[in-house]
């Protein structure tokens, strides 16, 4: 079997303050959105900036620390791994979703430019401080509710 890859870095502010519940089997999840931004010259040679938004899912122990010291505009570095899921709304209509699954967060600080926050630089790794990546965390057993992100 030939190996392949799944990784992404991002670097971004946090849109919304984290939503945390809790599966079916009773794990821990948090999810909030990361806004990235690139600034690109366009064919006539005027600046422009493009702003995307990223949905990111936080299991177990990473997902308590992200409720207890993350919030709205804070910045993170997060590394991960990208999935696509589908569900039906309550019309019926299949909703496509994307999402980055965190493995790894470092916390950079307040993303207003107002100094750290909550200790950032604080480097998490499958929510554990300062250890080595921690194997993948299993899929959520339910499909996703419909947040808004």
């Amino acid at each position: 079997m030939s190996r392949s890859l799944n990784k992404v870095m991002l670097i971004g502010n946090v849109g919304s303050d984290p939503e945390v519940r809790a599966t079916a089997s009773g794990a821990r999840v948090a999810k909030l959105s990361v806004a990235t931004n690139r600034s690109f010259q366009d064919r006539t040679g005027q600046q422009q900036e493009r702003t995307e938004w990223h949905r990111l899912t936080f299991f177990g122990r990473l997902a308590d620390i992200v409720e207890q010291y993350v919030k709205k505009g804070d910045r993170l570095y997060v590394e991960g791994r990208i999935e696509y899921s589908q569900t039906q709304d309550d019309k019926g209509n299949t909703r496509y979703w994307t999402d980055i699954v965190v493995n790894e967060m470092v916390m950079l600080g307040s993303g207003t430019g107002e100094g750290g926050n909550h200790g950032g630089g604080g480097r998490t790794s499958g929510g554990l401080t300062e250890t080595p990546a921690a194997p993948s965390t299993p899929p959520l057993s339910e499909p996703d509710d419909d947040l808004p992100f």
